[in-house]
């Protein structure tokens, strides 16, 4: 179910248009979880790097200090685009947000009681935490100690999707018994939502997972929409609070950039690398084109209906950013919907590539050789060399579970061939239950034996 995003322009310009945005699902899609460090339980989170370099400076500074993104923006198609009509001008600068400070008790206590939840917080890690936390089993909530303190709660382990795994699009659950309305569920998520300071935020409650319903909500900041900067809540078929995910502190303000308006932006855009390759030159709505991706070539060709001004999620400086940008809604060729692609409205010249790393770097996927689950927990396990540095990853889909580990090492440094057994621990949004581990390959991982711990890797996250 799309949402409709009142029209937002920052000078009144001409053409703007409302973005209608796909919901993030927050159980269903493709998402990178927070690793833990296997020996301490703490999520790593970019956030806790950086003290502002690359974009911190104080707000209002008549020249702001360059804004140094870690990772290049890239066209996310791999087509030109048609515009239907002028796309707006938009505000001539505008501020960045960015994480900064720690989380306090007081905060984690007001959304822990939001959720029904006992307990008083205590730390772990590199994180608060509230509830049952020795078998898993119980009501947990999770609240990352650094800004902007990412948060994880499940009602209880056992609470899975109740919808038949081998049909993933699933109305109702085996009972019979289907979800709250949609009213229901946003009244459910409302105290929630108020005890992280977001009450006021655009809410679209149309995600259904079995006998769930998921209310996902996108703040303003600075009065304008963002993008990768949600709320999830789920709603059980009883109206409790099943489970969720979001932020529990408010970005803030930093230095002003100028910015470019809809139309120049699109244009750098189209000019930049395309993630899937391909050709990324404009095409025009009427007439052909004569480039590799005009109407000659036979390639398809995305449609650009609209934009709004907003703020992006980005990481600058390893830290968590909104980054004024263009949410431009594109209708894919052949597509029902249209989908938000976001791109950095800055002007050019304050931006900076992130520096690359001092010496020669390699990374390789490392197989895995076993996993094991406890609550939102999935532990995998491999073997690896002592001198590389090991990251671990899962994109959850509701049939499977896709878990990357890599290796990074540097060429150059001589180290000696040991080989040992690791495992690393990366949280999920919702209980594995039924569903499949397999490796970045796509074979299934198979499940390991209990047995002793493995230690973490040295630098492992």
């Amino acid at each position: 179910m799309n949402s409709e995003r009142p029209d937002h322009d920052g000078t009144g310009g001409e053409g703007t248009r409302a973005v209608r945005r796909r919901p993030r699902a927050v159980l269903t899609a493709s998402v990178a979880a927070a690793v833990l460090l296997a020996g301490g339980g703490g999520a790593y989170l970019a956030a806790t790097a950086s003290d502002g370099s690359g974009g911190g400076g104080a707000a209002g500074a008549s020249t702001p200090p360059p804004l140094v993104l870690d990772s290049p923006a890239a066209d996310s198609t791999a087509g030109g685009y048609r515009t239907a009509g002028r796309l707006p001008d938009g505000p001539d600068s505008a501020p960045v947000y960015r994480a900064a400070g720690r989380v306090t008790e007081a905060q984690v206590t007001r959304l822990a009681e939001a959720l029904d939840l006992a307990g008083k917080p205590v730390v772990r890690g590199a994180s608060w935490t509230v509830g049952t936390v020795a078998d898993g089993s119980g009501p947990v909530l999770r609240v990352a100690r650094e800004a902007p303190g990412n948060w994880t709660f499940q009602r209880s382990a056992a609470a899975g999707d109740d919808c038949d795994r081998k049909d993933p699009v699933c109305p109702t659950g085996p009972t019979g018994e289907g979800p709250v309305s949609e009213a229901a569920a946003k009244k459910a998520a409302a105290p929630v939502l108020a005890a992280v300071g977001q009450d006021d935020a655009e809410v679209d409650a149309g995600q259904v997972l079995g006998t769930r319903r998921v209310v996902n909500a996108e703040p303003a900041v600075g009065g304008l929409p963002t993008y990768g900067w949600t709320t999830g809540v789920i709603v059980g078929a009883g109206g409790e609070v099943a489970g969720g995910s979001g932020r529990v502190a408010a970005p803030v303000k930093g230095d002003t950039y100028p910015v470019l308006d809809a139309e120049r932006t699109l244009a750098r855009m189209e000019q930049a690398p395309a993630a899937s390759g391909g050709c990324a030159s404009a095409v025009p709505l009427e007439g052909g084109g004569t480039g590799a991706c005009g109407a000659e070539s036979g390639a398809a060709t995305d449609t650009v209906a609209g934009a709004v001004f907003g703020l992006a999620a980005q990481p600058v400086g390893g830290r968590e950013t909104l980054v004024p940008s263009w949410l431009f809604e594109v209708r894919a060729a052949g597509a029902a919907d249209p989908v938000t692609v976001p791109y950095p409205a800055v002007d050019p010249a304050y931006l900076k590539s992130a520096e690359p790393s001092p010496g020669p770097s390699t990374e390789r996927d490392v197989e895995v050789t076993g996993y094991t689950a406890a609550g939102n927990e999935l532990t995998v396990r491999f073997t690896g060399g002592v001198c590389a540095k090991y990251d671990a990853e899962a994109a959850e889909e509701s049939r499977r579970v896709t878990v990357t580990v890599t290796a990074s090492s540097d060429p150059g440094k001589v180290c000696i061939a040991i080989a040992k057994e690791y495992e690393l621990t990366v949280e999920l949004t919702e209980p594995l239950g039924g569903r499949a581990v397999v490796g970045s390959d796509g074979k299934p991982v198979p499940l390991a034996k209990e047995g002793a711990r493995l230690p973490a890797p040295t630098g492992g996250r």
